[in-house]
């Protein structure tokens, strides 16, 4: 990951100080002790489905952004962390010759209701981040379980509330992914795993 944002930064900057110092503070964040699904392994697993639908994307570098910034503030007991990600993203390429920044904004801000975007970038990355939803069984129930653990400071009852509300949530949408690409890909499988999860949430006791 480091390698990886070092080489996007440097088109846009030859403060090396800087650069290391942005890499830094996002390695900080996304390494936290809190993080037990939004962190480093989330990112890589974002830029390795990137790789299969890059032909499509318009503006790599953007979207590159857009993935390492989207969840570097993260916190459960807020709603806002995605706008407060995206401060962080604009304030810190202000400082750089990259120009897209609002694009990124909006982008990054777009990563909080997963709404349908006018934009085919978006829809990419906004099916990037829920691609996980669509991962085999085994891996879908560690990721279910990464997600309790960052919202540990809940009890189990009022967790299964929201997290249930959640998972209707796009069980009620005509399709959870917005691109051809990852509905022929994950969709099928996304709506057995979240159908599961909301099944085994009844269950389990308070």
């Amino acid at each position: 990951m480091k390698e990886k944002f070092l080489s996007l930064i440097e088109r846009y900057s030859s403060d090396k100080d800087y650069k290391v110092e942005c890499w830094n503070e996002l390695n900080k964040k996304y390494s936290s002790k809190s993080r037990h699904y939004h962190n480093l392994d989330h990112l890589d697993h974002m830029f390795s489905e990137l790789e299969k639908v890059k032909s499509e994307i318009n503006r790599l570098d953007a979207i590159e952004f857009s993935i390492f910034y989207h969840d570097l503030i993260y916190n459960p007991r807020k709603s806002d962390s995605e706008y407060q990600s995206a401060l962080v993203f604009k304030k810190r390429l202000s400082n750089t010759s990259f120009t897209p920044i609002d694009y990124c904004v909006e982008q990054i801000v777009a990563t909080k209701e997963h709404k349908l975007s006018d934009d085919s970038d978006t829809n990419l990355l906004l099916d990037m981040d829920l691609s996980i939803l669509g991962s085999e069984p085994d891996r879908y129930q560690g990721y279910a379980k990464k997600i309790r653990k960052e919202y540990a400071i809940y009890p189990g009852w009022m967790y299964r509330k929201g997290r249930k509300k959640v998972l209707q949530h796009f069980l009620s949408l005509d399709s959870i992914f917005k691109t051809e690409f990852f509905r022929n890909e994950y969709e099928e499988k996304a709506r057995e795993n979240l159908e599961n999860e909301l099944r085994e949430l009844g269950e389990l006791k308070a």
